[in-house]
């Protein structure tokens, strides 16, 4: 869970603050969680981990009847769960009405959250306020520190551009982001369609600053941040050209550092 974490590192810089926040964390925040239908929790799950996505290919996906996805996206959508959008629109235009694509909204999110985010923003922001602005960054490069030393196997091979990628995107899985690669354009794409620090990012950016500096490091070149869940895009989806010049490349580890 992140936010142990982060308890785990205050606590070894400041024991007493380190206590205190554990406290709060055991005494007076309790998560309490429903049970939801298991179908529409498969439903919100497969959105959750694959990305937006329509009724259509939910139903087919899932082997569910037009009219009941409707019925579980209809109470998904009232619950706050999930929200309806109009797709992207290419220059072509095709025949009918485009489909509603529908997206994990913030309540969602919440739902299958591990972590305590408002503890999370409280301690940051007391760090902040307390100790300098400095504590935050120092302690945003130390998770990424953290995702680079457990991404060093994929670092040293000498695997493609896009193994690496798609090795890069099964650690973030495993690290609870449950991420996907694959190709976009002249590069890769990788996508974290979950994000289980968004609320706290949101309030620090330098999280996700740190952590796509991370992702430089871990594949060894040029990293491109296209959007991000904490500043409200539905997926976190980062783009790594595989042209750049051998010159582009060292200036691209050399801004990794």
């Amino acid at each position: 869970m992140v936010p142990t974490r982060w308890v785990q590192r205050i606590s070894h810089q400041n024991p007493a603050q380190g206590l205190a926040l554990w406290d709060e964390l055991r005494n007076t925040y309790v998560v309490k969680k429903a049970e939801p239908d298991k179908t529409r929790d498969q439903v919100a799950r497969t959105i959750l981990e694959n990305g937006p996505a329509t009724a259509a290919a939910l139903a087919e996906k899932l082997e569910i009847t037009p009219a009941g996805i409707r019925r579980h996206l209809d109470s998904l959508v009232n619950e706050g769960v999930l929200s309806a959008r109009d797709p992207y629109q290419s220059n072509e235009r095709g025949r009918g009405r485009p489909s509603k694509v529908f997206v994990m909204t913030d309540v969602g999110r919440e739902k299958f959250e591990h972590s305590y985010d408002d503890l999370a923003v409280s301690a940051l922001k007391f760090m902040a306020s307390k100790s300098g602005e400095h504590l935050v960054n120092e302690f945003a490069t130390s998770r990424a520190d953290d995702l680079v030393r457990k991404g060093a196997s994929i670092k040293s091979s000498n695997k493609t551009l896009v193994e690496k990628s798609k090795s890069l995107a099964k650690l973030l899985t495993k690290e609870g982001y449950s991420a996907t690669a694959g190709k976009l354009g002249n590069g890769e794409e990788v996508c974290q369609h979950h994000c289980p620090i968004a609320h706290v990012a949101s309030e620090f950016p330098q999280l996700c600053e740190a952590e796509t500096k991370a992702f430089s490091e871990i594949l060894g070149t040029h990293v491109q941040r296209l959007a991000t869940i904490a500043h409200g895009d539905g997926v976190c989806t980062t783009f790594i050209p595989n042209n750049l010049s051998p010159y582009s490349k060292v200036r691209a580890k050399e801004g990794a550092r």
